[in-house]
């Protein structure tokens, strides 16, 4: 596919931020380019280019590094994504719903129009559906969550919807490390308009240091690097991800915790009279229906048990996440007590 098509004119014409640093070694260099303070711990700039991180990253994934561009939170590569493709007030935008909001929070933002592709009661997206919103209509990207937030499930037929999207897919697996399903980075190597999503904040948890990772072809990747902010990553967040990343072990370690837990969890919730369905979850979430969803989220938020309320969007519906092994407890016991007074 011919990716140059959908790119807005002005930004392939652009010519990107660069700095010397970027693209030069110096031994012991006497910096005095960037008006920086001389004195300081965290007085210089931090890499621009993201090197040292990107090549943990790309021996994490076993991809190139050149494939990987790296964002402040994965929204931010959402928001650079519309900015690249999509020509305000007339490229579309076409999500699945419900999903997560941040695809049409920017479409919005940027003024593209937002197409969206209602899940069935399954929370799968039929092709029908996709073919008769998608073709012959002015749709720039089609962004797909799989694992999908909120539902918890994975979409089936990804290759189906990438091989037959006339424009660029994305597909946002901040969940992949909770599921058994393999990687849409398997069929990278066979659509050059495939875009995948994924971040350090879930399953590494490094939520607070708002790291995301889009895993594209050399050529989107750098237009992703010509619009991004030139240091849209501090030092620190760098450093601190690069210690996590060599701790491995601890990773898995606490990966399976929440497995573990999950398990746990959907059998104890399963036992509440209260619950009406809890949905199948390839995440580190549930997203449980109750009988009387919007009292039950009052009281837990009485006891101080955040969940998020879903409802109206998905009728009864509450998205609860897994805690440590204490925190589930009390929220068990917090429902179990629930039961009569609702």
């Amino acid at each position: 596919m011919n990716i140059e098509k959908f790119v807005r004119p002005n930004i392939l014409a652009m010519t990107p931020y660069t700095s010397l640093r970027d693209y030069a070694e110096f031994s012991k260099p006497v910096l005095l380019d960037a008006n920086e303070n001389p004195y300081g711990i965290y007085n210089r700039y931090p890499d621009s280019t993201q090197k040292r991180l990107k090549e943990k990253l790309s021996e994490i994934k076993n991809i190139p590094a050149d494939c990987i561009a790296l964002g402040n939170g994965s929204d931010e590569l959402i928001d650079l994504l519309i900015k690249i493709f999509c020509i305000p007030g007339k490229d579309a935008v076409a999500v699945i719903n419900p999903s997560f909001a941040m695809y049409s929070f920017y479409a919005e933002v940027h003024g593209s129009p937002v197409i969206k592709l209602q899940l069935d009661e399954d929370f799968q997206l039929a092709k029908e559906e996709f073919l008769s919103k998608t073709q012959h209509t002015n749709a720039k990207i089609l962004f797909l969550c799989s694992p999908n937030n909120p539902t918890g499930n994975s979409l089936e037929n990804i290759e189906f919807f990438i091989e037959n999207f006339d424009g660029i897919v994305v597909v946002d697996e901040a969940y992949t490390e909770f599921s058994p399903n393999i990687s849409a980075i398997d069929y990278l190597n066979r659509y050059n308009n495939l875009v995948i999503l994924q971040t350090l904040s879930k399953a590494w948890g490094l939520a607070g240091l708002r790291i995301g990772m889009a895993i594209a072809s050399p050529f989107i990747i750098s237009l992703i690097s010509k619009v991004k902010s030139p240091y849209n990553i501090s030092s620190v967040n760098i450093q601190m991800a690069l210690m996590q990343l060599n701790s491995y072990d601890d990773y898995r370690f606490k990966l399976n915790e929440i497995l573990t837990e999950k398990s746990r969890m959907q059998k104890k919730l399963s036992e509440l009279e209260t619950v009406v369905k809890i949905y199948p979850s390839q995440a580190n979430f549930f997203l449980v229906e109750f009988a009387e969803a919007g009292k039950t989220y009052e009281k837990l938020l009485e006891k101080n048990i955040l969940t998020s309320k879903r409802f109206p969007s998905i009728p009864g519906c509450l998205r609860i996440n897994i805690g440590t092994s204490e925190e589930n407890d009390f929220l068990i016991e917090t429902l179990k007590n629930l039961t009569t007074e609702i």
